[in-house]
């Protein structure tokens, strides 16, 4: 007698139990669910799943900025990580699509790296970007990098737009990680601030990567607000004098004329406005 006459036939294991099924069915139902998101509560009864299981799927989801968790709402909704894997597959959102060509004109018209940068919460999220000749040094790096919002010039100008009460929950949050990596306080990021929008773009030498310099202006939404913005990078002696007046020109029309096709509905910069991040549960 075989051991499969005395155990019975083995039950193939069904796809919908399993762990890569439960996670792909919580992440579809947080994108029916929208930028609203949906509570631990109705994702669970959504996905078929005891609450226990899906708290501890949606924590490891977090963990890897795959969904956000809004600690006051009690609600989780798609993170911003799940458009960086689609942006490394080639699948880009609204956003990166309606920016590129204005990109890949600064780039050959300034012969500069220029960069796209989208709001994350307390940070900025890099999108895009068109490399230009000359090897440069960036706070975001790649595609998928992350700063802080105060930190680069592209991060301040998102920052400088922002409603009041908001620039000061960023300041409070940022400013102890700020002082990890540098010695800028509380009154240059006022400061910065101010500058910033009164010249309309931030062009703020940090002095953290040697040599380096940039220019960032914000891509506004309908009610003024910063939700993405554009930015060059470059060498210190190539963003001096008249070219940096004349090359923060050139980003600003670019950014408004961005911003005048802006899509209200792009999940990419409805994310950008709702609740900020908070550290992982």
């Amino acid at each position: 007698m075989s051991a499969s006459d005395v155990e019975g036939p083995s039950e193939p294991k069904s796809p919908e139990r399993s762990g890569p099924a439960r996670i792909a069915g919580l992440l579809r139902h947080l994108g029916e669910a929208g930028p609203g998101g949906a509570r631990l509560s109705a994702l669970a009864a959504a996905a078929g799943l005891p609450a226990p299981t899906a708290l501890r799927l949606l924590r490891a989801l977090v963990a890897e900025e795959l969904v956000d968790l809004d600690p006051a709402a009690k609600t989780y909704r798609l993170g911003l990580g799940l458009f960086r894997l689609a942006a490394k597959a080639g699948n880009p959102l609204g956003l990166r699509d309606l920016a590129r060509p204005a990109l890949l004109r600064l780039t050959g018209a300034l012969g500069e790296t220029v960069f796209l940068l989208v709001r994350s919460g307390y940070d900025a999220v890099c999108i895009d970007r068109t490399a230009g000749p000359l090897p440069i040094r960036s706070f975001t790096g790649d595609i998928g990098g992350r700063v802080m919002l105060g930190l680069g010039q592209g991060a301040m100008a998102i920052l400088a737009h922002l409603p009041a009460d908001e620039q000061e929950a960023v300041i409070r949050y940022n400013l102890p990680r700020i002082r990890e990596v540098t010695s800028l306080d509380e009154a240059f990021l006022h400061t910065e601030i101010a500058r910033t929008r009164a010249l309309g773009y931030c062009a703020a030498a940090s002095g953290l990567i040697p040599g380096m310099a940039g220019l960032g202006v914000p891509i506004l939404d309908a009610e003024g607000r910063a939700v993405a913005a554009l930015s060059v990078g470059s060498t210190v002696d190539r963003l001096a004098g008249e070219r940096r007046d004349a090359i923060a020109g050139m980003l600003r029309r670019e950014a408004a004329g961005i911003a005048a096709r802006l899509n209200p509905f792009d999940e990419t910069l409805r994310r950008a406005g709702a609740a900020m991040e908070r550290p992982s549960p």
